[in-house]
């Protein structure tokens, strides 16, 4: 029997390519990812049974094709194109080798689109995440992502945007968004918003590969996809170590170091050594930073905190945002003790218009923080919400397991 999980991990990995295929093909980004839509369903239906065929992309671009023109044909309002669709009838096994994976990431941030609008096209679209995985990435009813999603679909189809790399006058405009969903996609991959594992590699793979891409295709004159590159390094290099040989999460206090990637914290280390001497300090450069300071030290009580303070106030400033504020708390706390985290953690939720208070992390953070004070009944209902909160099973598992400890008082 084939592995199911294979089976969705070759799917999500053909699947930016295979609509990159469509769209250079016909041109019609709507259709052409309405009907990517449906060849996916189908590969979800059938390659956990029959296996995985030997060119997953091929594959799906010959089912999206057929989708795509049985649309055309259908349509009554359009059966004039019906000689064109027998024209465009492609040929069973040609598939251009070329990745197209960037253009696509760079047609849906168009400028014609708002950010928000880019951000949810092209997680969907080429990120491989479902409109509940989006909504919850970006903290968003599920209803609104789907709005956003349709309206921007309509937006790219009247602008007559062509398949093609944008010019380099035209790149500036969409790489601030380009870099903002590829660190999305890779933060989706690093710990998935739902489901029974932990990490999905082939995601956060993705991510990297796309951010080298970029990087070589660009001057980077603002140095952040070198800083978003080195950032995605030196947190992935810790995935060995996440979890045990169950499965289970491992927090970050409890890893055993000798598991990370050494290579890949040298790669990152260097990356943002280099960026920080040429380019003008940007969000990525920081939290890429703090990873460095995490990745450099021998333990959690050896880790300098105060430095890893100082970035977050420094990068606070340049992007504040809910889970900046959440990681600049704990390094306070760290710094200046649980009952200073607490009260920061009390200010930002009633600053932060919410978002923050419903996030599952807000509440594991508060009861790590009441943990430390010695508040243990407090802590565990802390982490039983946090638990409740999270659609992550070794998350949820981890979480729940730390609150029934305390209260039991075995912690």
């Amino acid at each position: 029997m084939p592995d199911e999980a294979d089976a969705v991990r070759a799917l999500r990995a053909a699947a930016p390519s295979a609509l990159a295929v469509l769209v250079r093909r016909y041109g019609d980004f709507a259709a052409c990812e309405d009907a990517m839509q449906e060849a996916l369903i189908a590969a979800a239906g059938q390659w956990p049974s029959s296996g995985v065929p030997d060119s997953p992309r091929a594959w799906l671009v010959r089912v999206a094709s057929r989708r795509y023109i049985d649309e055309v044909r259908s349509d009554a309002a359009r059966r004039r194109r019906e000689s064109r669709a027998v024209e465009l009838e492609p040929e069973p096994s040609v598939v251009p080798a070329v990745d197209d994976t960037l253009t696509l990431f760079l047609l849906c941030c168009h400028p014609a689109l708002g950010r928000p609008a880019q951000l949810a096209l092209t997680l969907r679209a080429v990120g491989g995440l479902t409109t509940a995985e989006i909504s919850r990435a970006l903290l968003l009813p599920e209803p609104t992502v789907a709005q956003r999603i349709s309206r921007a679909k309509a937006r790219i189809r009247a602008s007559g945007e062509g398949f093609r790399m944008p010019r380099a006058t035209e790149l500036d405009s969409r790489l601030a968004a380009l870099r903002q969903v590829l660190y999305l996609v890779f933060t989706e991959g690093h710990t998935a918003s739902s489901g029974d594992e932990l990490a999905r590699v082939d995601l956060s793979a993705e991510a990297i590969r796309l951010a080298r891409q970029l990087r070589a295709a660009d001057s980077d004159a603002s140095g952040e996809t070198t800083g978003l590159l080195a950032l995605m390094l030196l947190t992935d290099a810790r995935r060995a170590a996440r979890a045990d040989a169950a499965g289970a999460l491992v927090p970050l206090d409890e890893q055993d170091r000798s598991r990370w990637d050494r290579a890949m914290i040298d790669e990152g280390v260097a990356l943002v050594t280099e960026v920080l001497d040429r380019a003008p300090i940007g969000p990525y450069q920081l939290q890429a930073a703090i990873a460095a300071v995490h990745d450099e030290a021998p333990s959690t009580e050896e880790t300098d905190w105060i430095e890893i303070l100082g970035l977050y106030d420094l990068l606070g400033r340049l992007a504040p945002g809910p889970m900046v504020s959440l990681g600049r708390i704990v390094a306070l706390a760290m710094v200046e003790g649980p009952q200073a985290g607490l009260a920061a953690l009390d200010a930002s939720e009633s600053e932060a218009g919410g978002a923050l208070a419903e996030h599952h992390r807000t509440w594991a953070v508060r009861g790590h923080l009441l943990e430390l004070s010695g508040a243990t009944d407090a802590a565990s209902l802390a982490f039983a919400e946090a638990a409740r909160r999270t659609l992550n099973g070794p998350e949820q598992r981890y979480l729940a397991v730390k609150a029934e400890r305390l209260r039991a008082g075995m912690a």
